[in-house]
């Protein structure tokens, strides 16, 4: 319910506001198991999915947001739920593994799952190496994976600053792969490594990011 409220107020607010150029939005498919794999630049990342795209998104968001107590906290925590976000502990030592079952749980449902590949923002604006958890969700649910490439975001809420600003913004969603049958016999770690790389080279294609060549290490204050 919290959610079908906060969807219908927000995304017609939020167009209006950003104006945000959209393309490929037909390339997410109405109904069905799909992962939106994107790069990062922002915390608004995660709210400016979810506003485009018409079918509700699950992102998955640090327990800390859930947890909070008093108006500000249950403000916060109703702001979360209400944007489709489910909390994760990333102090857990078992917390990616959980985070892979969670997404599972969510693709079982028939549900849209958004997940970011590098792991965390880049704070130079360069596309890091993509993490194999985005293939593992893929080979095990079976389920096709639609790339975006995000521009302008980290504009909106620059590192640091815990105000929104007014910033053009692009989102593209780029034509949807699949995997199944592809890597029958083929050994899984190669498999994952290879099913990553290329979704990392499609987001790479739709973003224009320059690639790092290395993965992204998240800073200790994130």
């Amino acid at each position: 319910m919290l959610y079908e409220v906060v969807h219908t107020v927000l995304p017609p607010i939020a167009k209006t506001v950003w104006r945000p150029r959209v393309t490929g939005l037909e390339h997410v498919p109405d109904t069905g198991p799909v992962i939106l794999a994107s790069n990062h630049l922002s915390f608004v990342d995660s709210v400016v999915i979810p506003i485009l795209v018409p079918r509700k998104v699950v992102f998955l968001a640090k327990s800390d947001y859930f947890e909070g107590t008093g108006v500000k906290g249950t403000a916060t925590r109703w702001w979360f739920e209400g944007i489709g976000m489910l909390p994760v502990d990333r102090e857990d030592t078992k917390a990616a593994m959980a985070s892979l079952d969670t997404a599972l749980e969510v693709l079982g449902r028939g549900e849209a799952f958004g997940i970011y590949p590098e792991g965390t923002r880049s704070r130079d604006g360069r596309l890091y190496r993509g993490r194999t958890g985005v293939a593992h969700l893929a080979l095990t649910a079976g389920c096709p994976v639609v790339p975006v490439g995000l521009t302008g975001t980290q504009h909106i809420q620059p590192v640091g600053s815990n105000r929104l600003r007014l910033a053009k913004v692009s989102v593209v969603f780029g034509a949807p792969l699949t995997f199944t049958g592809r890597y029958e016999g083929v050994p899984l770690g190669r498999a994952r490594r290879e099913v990553t790389d290329e979704i990392m080279a499609a987001i790479g294609a739709l973003s224009g990011q320059e690639p790092a060549g290395v993965y992204n290490e998240r800073p200790a204050d994130v």
